[in-house]
């Protein structure tokens, strides 16, 4: 239907074009002409009107019209009967479905019907034929629809076309033509004839008619203009208008289809995939991986409480589509937490002969450490054994709330086997062995992990190692925790209590996870250089192991087991290229290196091995043995050399010992006098506590002035400089009260500190020497530097236990609990000359 109203239209259109303005409905012999000779039209005085909504009809067109309404139905058939003209005039409302003469404009379009359908459910469609414009004078009546007296409104015949109406004819023309390339109306003829039309009156009100979305409001005052040159600018300016929204919506359209196309191309390729993947035989690779991870869940015999997390969020994944940001996030997690070994464990070796073996064989002497692992290893082994025997009695709860181990902390200076010692204990057991360095650490989320609100957030550097270690029970080394720092961004030493609290441990929540994980299993050992600087709560939670370090002897015996084989297998040589003698590393151990491990001897022996592979890439091929005589041709001059006697010549510098983050060393401190008034000054990098010791001295020996012949007044006439030297060393603490004040008491009495004597203890102002640490470094240190006396507090007797044999039968012991007898054996009897 539409196409034959399309078909009738063009050719009404055309027919319209081919006659001359204004078109004839009926032809009167008597009819008037124009001064071109042209009939003219004669308009009755009284029509039927015919309300339109929504369209206004122009002059020399033709469009079709639906009628409907019983009133509009009675007007067309009365106006055919009886061959009448209908007047067309536009609501001015198109809401309003019964206009009334008050709702209507007044000028409006004559036509005739030329054509007339009829649909079975009585409504009619008419292709209208519009003649000539008409104002409406007066309503006459509306009954049975409205009619009115009209007069006709003459359009202006342009007899010239000047260089303004001829522009703005060709720029419609254009602009026509490029709005039907964009948006084609209508049939091609009557696109056609448009274009070709060169009446600028015919030409407005064709290009009016064909234009969809022009406004009731611009159409009707388009109408009601009279001169043509007005017609041809109103219409340009709605023209341009009509087409910059048709080339912007093109435009938006283009870049929706674009994206649309994008999307559907890959939704199409993505279809593809998938049925790609079903005639292979495999599945959907979202569902693939959901399942996958439904049976790592199975598999992984997790808690309840994490099992139910994992669920609920593989039950999310199931429903995200791949491309969510969320996706990847929980994919990420899910990962973590079945790969994490919540049930996996390796079976300890508990046979004891054998863990003692591996330990002898890897370390020499530490005897109490071994002690003490091979105690651990007895009583996992009986309670092994005796389990069965537990469960049967009411204590079973008990034993399965026990303890599963403690945590060691082996304290010690660098060199002394810290580290190894920890691999030795996983040999001995058969566990995995995990090392993490915790040196400089300052972030809590490191230990506690990141929430999983961060991007690129991951668990702590605990739930990290025990998957790569793929067990929940291996012995797992936390390196360096005495230096753990702490910032704005936590303390890490606080977030080690839950981790090192075997009360704690059990239900460890890492923030990542947020679900409980059992440490319990896991055999934590710690290490340290120093006791002071581990904050005292988590001390508490540690049983704390020293390695104080070796004697010359036992350096000797470590390097002839472990570190010369370790040496000559590293840089590729034989063991019957090289050999060293005991006197050879007993003067290395004494010229080239001074510590308290054995990380510089092995460094030192190293040198020596690279230099016999050099030999031997040279051509000598002949066994190198380093004796004594040899070791300064290997080695060069010695490094280190006594110094006690030389520092110690002259009073007021006493030989203190000390404990530094190396192990055990000596401690020179030095006073001087000079002319003044009662100045008493303290530098060399000290703490409080060590100026208050220093202080405590100075009072203390002008309090026995008398008793050692100190003249009383001359305090009133000098000033005192104690200094210790290494000054960019940090130094503090109480146990040197005793050497500075025999190094005061030296320098206000005259008489020389004895250059064999090391002393350490602190003091108080009633003279007493009270009790101080380290003890076993301290001793060690004065061994080391060859020194024969060593004046040590009273009450630090018990712990000589710890000092090998063979040094406390090489150094002289003095025991002591008042100052008064510190000067009696350090000091000389003489007085030396200055």
């Amino acid at each position: 239907m539409q196409r034959m109203f399309n078909e009738e239209i063009g050719k009404l259109e055309s027919l319209l074009n081919l006659l001359s303005y204004p078109t004839v409905a009926k032809k009167h012999d008597d009819s008037p002409a124009d001064e071109e000779g042209r009939e003219i039209f004669q308009v009755p005085s009284h029509i039927p009107i015919l309300p339109l909504r929504g369209l206004v009809v122009f002059p020399m067109t033709a469009v079709p019209i639906r009628v409907g309404q019983p009133r509009s139905v009675r007007l067309i058939d009365d106006a055919i009967i009886r061959k009448q003209l209908i007047g067309l005039v536009t609501s001015r409302d198109p809401e309003v479905e019964d206009p009334g003469p008050e709702d209507v404009y007044r000028v409006g379009t004559i036509a005739a019907v030329h054509r007339l359908f009829k649909s079975p459910d009585g409504t009619l469609t008419l292709i209208m034929q519009g003649l000539m414009r008409i104002r409406v004078e007066e309503f006459i009546n509306d009954v049975p629809y409205l009619t009115a007296r009209v007069s006709p409104i003459p359009e202006q015949i342009l007899t010239t076309t000047s260089l303004e109406t001829e522009a703005l004819q060709r720029n419609i023309v254009d602009g026509f033509s490029r709005l039907n390339e964009l948006s084609p109306t209508g049939p091609e003829e009557m696109r056609s004839m448009i274009i070709n039309l060169n009446d600028p009156l015919q030409l407005v009100y064709a290009v009016a008619n064909q234009m969809q979305r022009i406004d009731l409001g611009d159409a009707q005052r388009l109408l009601e203009l009279d001169h043509v040159t007005d017609k041809l600018h109103l219409l340009l300016s709605l023209l341009t208008k009509e087409l910059e929204v048709v080339e912007l919506g093109r435009k938006i359209r283009g870049e929706a289809q674009s994206e649309m196309e994008k999307t559907q191309r890959e939704y199409f390729l993505r279809e593809q995939l998938k049925a790609i993947r079903r005639e292979l035989g495999d599945a959907d690779e979202q569902h693939l991986e959901v399942e996958e991870f439904r049976e790592k869940i199975e598999a992984a015999s997790m808690p309840e409480e994490a099992e139910k997390e994992a669920r609920r969020e593989l039950d999310r994944l199931s429903k995200l589509p791949t491309m969510a940001a969320e996706y990847g996030v929980i994919r990420t997690y899910l990962d973590w937490l079945t790969s994490l070994p919540w049930d996996v464990q390796t079976e300890d070796n508990l046979d004891i002969p054998h863990a003692r073996e591996v330990l002898d064989e890897d370390h020499y002497d530490l005897d109490e450490i071994k002690e003490r692992i091979l105690e651990y290893l007895a009583v996992r082994k009986l309670r092994a054994e005796r389990q069965e025997e537990f469960e049967q009695e009411e204590t079973k709860d008990l034993i399965r709330r026990e303890r599963e181990g403690v945590i060691l902390c082996f304290v010690g200076p660098p060199g002394t086997g810290k580290t190894s010692l920890g691999q030795s204990i996983a040999r001995a057991l058969e566990r995995k062995f995990i090392r993490q360095s915790l040196g400089g650490v300052r972030d809590e989320a490191e230990i506690r992990g990141h929430r999983r609100t961060y991007i690129g957030a991951l668990p702590g550097r605990i739930i990290q190692a025990l998957r790569r270690a793929e067990s929940n029970n291996p012995v797992f080394m936390l390196d360096e925790v005495d230096k753990l720092g702490a910032d704005f961004r936590g303390d890490p030493a606080s977030a080690l209590l839950e981790v090192l609290d075997p009360e704690q441990n059990r239900e460890f929540r890492d923030h990542y996870l947020d679900v409980p994980f059992d440490l319990s299993q896991v055999m934590f050992i710690t290490t340290a250089n120093l006791l002071e600087p581990i904050p005292t709560p988590l001390r508490d939670r540690m049983e704390i192991l020293n390695l104080s370090g070796y004697t010359e002897s036992e350096k000797v015996h470590i390097a002839q087991g472990y570190l010369i084989p370790r040496q000559i297998r590293e840089n590729g040589l034989r063991p019957s290229e090289l050999s060293f003698t005991d006197g050879a590393l007993r003067k290395i151990i004494r010229d080239h290196t001074r510590e308290a491990g054995v990380r510089n001897l092995e460094r030192e022996i190293g040198r020596i091995c690279r230099k016999v592979v050099t030999r031997i890439a040279e051509g000598h091929t002949e066994p190198v043995r380093a004796t004594v005589h040899q070791v300064p041709n290997l080695l060069g001059k010695p490094r280190y050399f006594p110094e006690t006697a030389l520092r110690t010549r002259l009073p007021g510098v006493a030989t203190g010992l000390g404990v530094t983050v190396g192990g055990g060393d000596l401690l020179f401190i030095e006073a001087t006098k000079m002319a003044g008034n009662k100045g008493f000054t303290v530098t060399g990098q000290l703490g409080d506590v060590m100026k208050e010791s220093a202080q405590a001295a100075l009072s203390y020996v002008r309090s026995q002035a008398k008793e050692l012949g100190i003249p009383e007044d001359i305090f009133d006439t000098i000033d005192i400089h104690v200094h210790v030297p290494a000054g960019a060393v940090p130094k503090d603490g109480p146990s040197a009260g005793v050497t500075i004040a025999t190094a005061l008491a030296s320098l206000l009495t005259g008489h020389q500190v004895r250059d064999d004597v090391g002393m350490t203890g602190e003091i108080t102002l009633r003279g007493q020497v009270l009790p101080v640490g380290g003890i076993k470094m301290k001793v060690l240190a004065a061994h080391r530097a060859g020194l024969k006396t060593v004046i040590l507090p009273q009450q630090n007797e018990k712990d000589l236990d710890d000092v090998p044999e063979e040094v406390r039968k090489a150094l002289e012991i003095v025991l002591t609990e008042r100052v008064d007898d510190v000067f009696g054996t350090a000091l000389t009897s003489g007085e030396q000359e200055t």
